[in-house]
């Protein structure tokens, strides 16, 4: 990973099994600013900025997810570097 900050698009059961929380309690954990929203095709974004080891990190437990969770599919498109250096805090929508 050459980027401080990723777009993940997070595909399989991951709406209602408490993805996004358990998602933004992990970034908190590693310092990692963001957001993960639910899309209307069932899939969730996550968008996160911070130290590279730390986002693949959470790349990592974005692959297993919560408990509840049935991650069939982890896409990570790379963005520039400080496209979201703005960012404070790591939000659920």
């Amino acid at each position: 990973m050459t980027s401080n900050s990723i777009k993940a698009i997070v595909s399989g059961k991951v709406q209602k099994v408490w993805f996004r929380a358990n998602t933004q309690k992990k970034a908190q954990e590693l310092k990692v600013v963001g957001h993960a929203i639910n899309l209307t095709n069932g899939d969730v974004e996550v968008l996160a900025y911070g130290d590279k080891v730390q986002l693949q990190t959470l790349i990592d437990w974005l692959h297993i997810g919560s408990e509840k969770s049935e991650v069939k599919q982890v896409a990570v498109t790379e963005l520039a570097s400080d496209e979201l250096a703005h960012l404070t805090s790591f939000t659920t929508g």
